[in-house]
């Protein structure tokens, strides 16, 4: 049973950063790719990032490269979203997900099967 559980969301100013952490359990993560989707209000859940775990592979939305950063520590079976130049618009609830997959594949939420409760990040302009 995979257990996810993400923490590290809050209140920041616009340009402000957070560091969203990912706790991974319940098996050997080394075949699957981690990623993160995101929810606003009255909004559908769109893809963020992505990592494969083995290969190290990332993968990025648009509206997030080159201010967001997915990493991973294999040790603590940790995935981890460093979020920069945070903008009014990354506000929403950030979601963890898993799916068994060594590459991505596709990135729509729909073929992840294992979900974390979430954290919301809200950003003030």
């Amino acid at each position: 049973q995979v257990q996810l559980v993400e923490s590290g969301g809050g209140l920041v100013q616009a340009g402000g950063s957070l560091r969203l952490s990912c706790a991974a359990s319940g098996r050997t993560f080394s075949g699957y790719t981690m990623g993160w989707f995101r929810q606003a209000p009255g909004k559908e859940r769109e893809f963020v990032a992505g990592i494969s775990w083995s290969l190290g592979r990332t993968y990025y939305a648009d509206s997030v490269k080159g201010r967001f950063t997915i990493s991973k520590d294999n040790a603590k079976n940790t995935v981890y979203l460093q979020l920069n130049s945070l903008k009014p618009e990354d506000t929403a609830v950030y979601y963890c997900a898993a799916k068994r997959a060594v590459v991505a594949g596709s990135l729509d939420a729909a073929t992840f099967g294992s979900w974390g409760p979430g954290t919301q990040v809200t950003v003030s302009s």
